[in-house]
Order: structure tokens, then C-alpha cells, then sequence
């Protein structure tokens, strides 16, 4: 991770927790069993909420890859569209661009894969990745504050369904808040739902 991403100032104790799930997510990253019962919940996830416009991300170190799972979503309806962020400038909230598994890629900024197709989605539903979760759809990330900037602005009318992609070895106690932290609709784990969808 570009150290870069991790730009506020943490408390002590936030940074230790951050530091103890990312170590704790990249070995749970590295069990295939696991990584295939998350591309199958994933996958369950987009098949309930049955929307046609879904932004996900493109995974550093330790996070789950989506790819696989958001490119059967693709092939399965040729009306499904998928996106991807797009920093354009540190610190700003982020943009989403079309995406397919054949899109070319350019490296952007914290040397994160951005697609090349310049055209702008509004997704109805947004994947966000997780270093760590809790019971109340809290997450924790990197400290940058991406996404809460972004969900902070995004249009009041057309607000995504957002789902954290997290490994269940990363839930903890109650996170600390922050004013600007936005809980998320649900968080999707290689063990279910958090919490779990009906029916």
C-alpha cells in the first residue's frame, strides 16, 4: 500500500487496530477456500439486490478480488455495467469510469489500476473494501477518507446500496467514530451477510 492513502491523522489506538487487520487480512487473503466462498457471497449479494449498475474497486494487497466475481455478473446480463475509482486529484472525492475484464488500464495515483474508458458511472450499488468491520456496518480503511468523502457528496436522489467486501477474521468490537464515518448498508464476508439479507 502506497503509505501515501493513509493520510489523517489516527489516534494511537486506531492505527495499532489498523496495523493488526491488515496483517490478519492478507493471511486470511491467502486461503483460497475462503476467497472462493467470498466470490460466491458476492455474487449472492448482486443477485438480491438485482441492480444493473455496480462500482467496485481494484484490489491492493490483502484485499479481496472482485474481478472474477463482478465479471460473471457482467456476462450474465448484457445491461449489467461496472466501474471502477478514479482519483483525479489526492484528497477529492472519487470518480467512477466504465469497466469491463477488457478495458485498458493506466496506473494512477497511489499507483492504483484505473480503467481507461473515460466514460463517468453513477453505480446504483458501490463494493467498498474493508481492512476491518463492525457490527454496525462501521469500516475501517486506510485513514485517507476516500469514500466517506465521496458518499458525503454523492447525489441525495440516487444514493448507491454500499457493501463492504471484508474477511470475517477481520471483524472486530465496536470501531471508533469519527464524524465524517458513514456506516454501510451491509458487509458481505466469506461467512454471510452482516447483517443478514432477508428471505
Amino acid at each position: 500500500m502506497d503509505p501515501s492513502i493513509a493520510c489523517n491523522p489516527v489516534p494511537p489506538a486506531k492505527k495499532a487496530l489498523r496495523r493488526t487487520l491488515l496483517e490478519t487480512r492478507l493471511q486470511a487473503a491467502s486461503e483460497p477456500a475462503t476467497n472462493a466462498a467470498l466470490g460466491r457471497r458476492v455474487l449472492d449479494a448482486l443477485k438480491h439486490y438485482a441492480v444493473q449498475s455496480v462500482g467496485f474497486y481494484w484490489p491492493l494487497a490483502g484485499e479481496f478480488d472482485a474481478r472474477g466475481a463482478i465479471a460473471i455478473w457482467l456476462a450474465a446480463n448484457p445491461h449489467h455495467e461496472a466501474s471502477l475509482p478514479i482519483i483525479k486529484e489526492r484528497g477529492t472525492p472519487l470518480e467512477f469510469h466504465a469497466w469491463t475484464p477488457v478495458t485498458p488500464m493506466k496506473i494512477g495515483h497511489h499507483k492504483i489500476a484505473e480503467p481507461t474508458s473515460g466514460r463517468v458511472v453513477l453505480p446504483e450499488l458501490l463494493f467498498v473494501p474493508c481492512v476491518g468491520f463492525d457490527a454496525d456496518g462501521y469500516r475501517l480503511g486506510y485513514g485517507g477518507g476516500y469514500y466517506d468523502r465521496t458518499l458525503a457528496c454523492w447525489p441525495a436522489a440516487r444514493k448507491p446500496i454500499t457493501i463492504g467486501i471484508a474477511y470475517e477474521a477481520c471483524r472486530t468490537g465496536t470501531l471508533e467514530r469519527e464524524a465524517h464515518d458513514i456506516p454501510l448498508d451491509l458487509i458481505v464476508t466469506e461467512a454471510g451477510f452482516h447483517p443478514a439479507l432477508p428471505g
